[in-house]
């Protein structure tokens, strides 16, 4: 049988009260107390029970964190994030994996609910009307992270994707004065949309007339950039001489591709990414990207959190951060 909080205060002939300030460390205890109580805990063997606990706090000091893709490395930076900043303010993180499913991102939202997490951080593609209804059903605060909310109901930590994909489509206007193909992962929808909508402001600002033959959408993944990149590659018409790619994953993928095929990045076609994970100083020519604050997306939606679990004050619930662009040697300098 698992050893109680009553063992401990019988065996160290004391009340469970100072068993329970001496493990919760209410400074009110005997220094001569606390020891004996800590020594007894130690050779019992004892563990608090979180879930009794939480019961009586009405607090699990759990958070849920609903992620696409724990392999992804934009991900996985981001989740680190969540994690330190949970810890530093004294939360566990229960971790799920979504898959980009939208049936089971609903069900492990309400899986996190039956556990009775204090909030959540989510991470997920497309914010539907069920999503909102199930998230207005509890009282359980949520705040997205590298997530849009179209009707701006949920609190949120993102980035401008509109203005980071015009800058990055105005770069490559500059450097090539044609259309820049674009590659688009068919996941992170609603990111991908504003994307899109940022691309397409680039062109028309420089004049250039939308060719949609130039606009492919594959998976988001390195081998969605290497499918997606022959497909552009084997239409008839003219070659683009440079790619726009929504993530740096796809990016690699589509370096790789366009060397298969025997051409040059960045002489014959230019490669420019998006989030600047380890990545893309790994993939040769290295390659130019938008810098996504990754770690500061899951540290600052965390932040977030613990101030609507706390109750304090929120100035704003719409939160966006700083991006920049950073040249490689996957694309040429503006002239």
């Amino acid at each position: 049988m698992s050893i109680t909080i009553y063992d401990v205060a019988r065996e160290a002939n004391v009340s469970m009260a100072t068993v329970s300030r001496v493990v919760n460390g209410n400074p009110n205890v005997k220094p001569t107390t606390r020891k004996k109580v800590l020594e007894t805990i130690e050779e019992l063997g004892y563990r608090p029970n979180a879930v009794a606990r939480g019961l009586a706090s009405k607090k699990t000091t759990t958070i849920g964190a609903i992620i696409p893709d724990i392999s992804s490395t934009f991900f996985s930076e981001l989740t680190r994030g969540i994690e330190d900043i949970a810890t530093m303010y004294k939360y566990n993180i229960i971790l799920s994996n979504s898959d980009q499913n939208k049936d089971k991102e609903l069900h492990l939202i309400n899986t996190m609910y039956e556990k009775q997490v204090d909030g959540i951080v989510f991470m997920g593609g497309e914010i539907t009307e069920e999503h909102t209804n199930q998230f207005k059903t509890s009282r359980v605060p949520v705040v997205l992270a590298a997530t849009n909310d179209q009707s701006n109901e949920l609190p949120s930590v993102n980035i401008d994707y509109e203005q980071a994909a015009y800058e990055a489509t105005k770069h490559l206007i500059e450097t090539t004065k044609t259309q820049p193909a674009l590659i688009t992962g068919g996941d992170h929808i609603q990111n991908n949309g504003l994307k899109y909508q940022g691309y397409v402001r680039a062109l028309k600002e420089a004049n250039i007339e939308l060719n949609e033959d130039y606009i492919i959408e594959n998976e988001s993944s390195y081998n969605g950039g290497i499918d997606g990149v022959t497909e552009l590659l084997e239409k008839q018409g003219d070659q683009p001489k440079s790619i726009f790619v929504t993530t740096d994953e796809m990016s690699v993928g589509v370096i790789h591709g366009v060397q298969d095929k025997g051409l040059h990045v960045p002489n014959d076609i230019e490669v420019f990414g998006f989030n600047n994970t380890r990545i893309s100083m790994m993939v040769r020519p290295t390659l130019t990207t938008i810098v996504q604050p990754m770690y500061d997306l899951g540290a600052v939606a965390m932040r977030l959190l613990t101030k609507y679990m706390n109750k304090e004050e929120v100035e704003e619930n719409t939160v966006i951060l700083p991006h920049r662009m950073i040249e490689r040697d996957s694309t040429k300098s503006v002239k």
